[in-house]
């Protein structure tokens, strides 16, 4: 970080505090990389509290059943532990890995313009979907697109998915636009 707590570059948001676990102040995590141990990685950990990001140290990281558990310093009791949990963590970006090729981020493909190979407009990406067979798309049409409806997308690249461009902010789609 640079001086006065200002963070170098833009924070990524790579996990949420779940909950507590135990009286010692440990919280429960759950991280959105992958694999999931990876979020360990990446350090320092920001928590956004009141609208703004905090600096925050770890002290303790473990797998936990089939999750995480992770202790802050200065968190030492569950009540302490408690007032995290719903926090997102963040971390700068420049600590993440480059995508490789024909790989992205979700982070670039949200807000990503999305056209049917017939031109037509769907709207845009407003989230991605975890569905464990495949991710999905969640695309809400716009005043630019044919209707405002939210369609869910598979994605599946050179299937479903013929064109990503970032560089222009849009992608090609070749799903049935009723769907």
């Amino acid at each position: 970080m640079a001086g006065g707590g200002q963070v170098s570059s833009k924070l990524e948001v790579v996990g949420r505090i779940l909950g507590v676990h135990g009286i010692q102040g440990w919280v429960k995590v759950y991280s959105y990389t992958d694999p999931m141990d990876n979020l360990h990685q990446y350090q320092p950990w920001h928590l956004k509290q009141g609208g703004h990001w905090k600096p925050v140290k770890l002290t303790g990281f473990r797998p936990q059943g089939k999750g995480l558990i992770a202790q802050i310093e200065g968190i030492t009791d569950r009540e302490a532990a408690a007032s995290l949990v719903g926090q997102d963590i963040g971390v700068p970006g420049d600590l993440l890995p480059t995508s490789g090729e024909g790989e992205y981020y979700w982070r670039d493909l949200i807000g990503l313009r999305v056209h049917h190979v017939d031109g037509m407009d769907l709207g845009k990406v407003v989230r991605m979907l975890e569905t464990g067979a495949n991710d999905v798309l969640a695309v809400r049409g716009d005043s630019h697109s044919l209707d405002r409806r939210e369609r869910l997308i598979p994605w599946l690249p050179d299937d479903v998915i013929t064109e990503v461009n970032l560089a222009e902010g849009r992608m090609t789609v070749d799903w049935d636009p009723e769907f």
